[in-house]
């Protein structure tokens, strides 16, 4: 077997449709989800397939930066290559980790075809033969149609409901922050009235104030909760709230890297470390994470950064060889109307995706919808994350002092 050596990488930028824009306490996801998709190419004639949220022209030269650092790179030197792009020392003048991340899946992706073995056996083989996924509800914005508009607890529920029929969740999980905590309280309540076997959790995005954590959680932890995430912001934050609220605390916005999982071991404030393959800087350091979650008994889920196929196939790894995952992952995967793979999106069966078993990532890129959306992202450009189409002039404050702006009353 000869070893592939990098000559060359690629990023383009696409945006795909959402069924509706999504809202948040941060912004919105204004109908569509904008991504990098990076291809390494090898003399070996193999193309390794990454993925990075956002994009544009910043982006693009961001990665055509790092051409130098790579090209002649043997993709199964993983370790040199964190070295070359994310050198801690340097990182404060060149945060590299998301881009790490893109080219680490496609470093996989080109040893998996190398060897002819899923990315899965490289990481120590699969426990499970699927992943599961909770349903990951938000408010929505109705689309141009006038339809899918989620903002009562009654649209909620029956969001929650057709979900769960056409995809088989058994855990809900609420993006709040948006309205009023009362109005959320209800919706929350009302989920779990309409699915009382069903676990449930509520993500605010750090909206609110410790007090207004405090309150919330104390209401509704007589319901099914599998997990309260990021109620409110910062490790001192959480460790006051968790002092009070009998629920366990989940995060992916104050524990994001080692030394601050080592913070959280030495004074806990959260129970579940939610492990996103992008924020962490790619499927390897995940797993690292998950160890050492496993030695200290912290709970960990796998998180959703509004991904497509190829970073949902990163996840499925991941969640596929790490034994200590007890709870569902999150993905807002099916609330894409298409994707960029052969075949079009991966299918949920009982709440699960299975675990790709062909080469590499397991996934394939059409050239064809990439061409496509590609095509779409240049007609139509990208929008602010943080700003929300419905409230010109609003932008986000944590904790989130906005709620008498008569456009959050429902």
């Amino acid at each position: 077997m000869r070893r592939p050596k990098i000559t060359d990488l690629r990023a383009t930028t696409v945006t795909v449709p959402l069924e509706a824009p999504l809202r948040h306490a941060n912004g919105a996801h204004w109908g569509r989800f904008v991504r990098t998709i990076v291809e390494v190419e090898t003399d070996t004639g193999l193309i390794g397939l990454g993925e990075m949220g956002g994009g544009g022209e910043s982006a693009e030269a961001a990665f055509r930066g790092l051409r130098s650092y790579l090209i002649g790179h043997d993709p199964f030197e993983l370790e040199a290559l964190r070295f070359k792009i994310c050198n801690p020392t340097a990182s404060l003048y060149n945060n590299r980790t998301q881009m790490h991340a893109a080219i680490e899946f496609a470093c996989l992706d080109i040893c998996g075809h190398t060897l002819g073995v899923p990315v899965h056996d490289l990481l120590g083989g699969k426990v499970r033969e699927t992943v599961p996924f909770a349903s990951y509800l938000f408010f929505r914005y109705p689309d141009a149609q006038g339809r899918h508009e989620v903002r009562s607890a009654e649209q909620l529920v029956a969001h929650a409901s057709a979900l769960k029929q056409q995809y088989g969740f058994t855990v809900h999980k609420l993006k709040g922050g948006v309205f009023p905590p009362a109005h959320e309280l209800a919706c929350m309540r009302a989920l779990g009235a309409a699915f009382p076997d069903d676990k449930l959790r509520y993500d605010p995005n750090a909206a609110l104030s410790v007090e207004e954590a405090i309150s919330f959680g104390r209401a509704i932890e007589d319901l099914n909760n599998d997990y309260y995430e990021d109620p409110t912001w910062g490790l001192n934050g959480m460790r006051r709230l968790r002092r009070d609220v009998r629920i366990p605390l989940a995060t992916n916005t104050v524990v994001v890297n080692f030394e601050q999982l080592a913070a959280n071991i030495l004074d806990p404030a959260v129970d579940v470390i939610l492990l996103d393959t992008t924020f962490w800087g790619g499927i390897r350091p995940c797993i690292k994470a998950a160890g050492v979650c496993e030695t200290f008994q912290l709970g960990i889920a796998v998180h959703s950064s509004g991904e497509l196929g190829i970073q949902l196939a990163s996840m499925l790894h991941l969640g596929a060889v790490v034994p200590n995952l007890a709870h569902a992952a999150d993905a807002h995967y099916h609330h894409l109307l298409d994707d960029v793979i052969v075949g079009g999106k991966l299918r949920y069966e009982n709440g699960a995706i299975a675990v790709p078993k062909g080469p590499g990532l397991g996934v394939a890129l059409d050239r064809a919808k990439l061409a496509e959306y590609a095509e779409l992202y240049r007609e139509v450009g990208g929008y602010p994350y943080d700003r929300d189409p419905g409230r010109p002039g609003w932008y986000p404050l944590l904790p989130n002092t906005d709620w008498a702006d008569p456009n959050a009353v429902p």
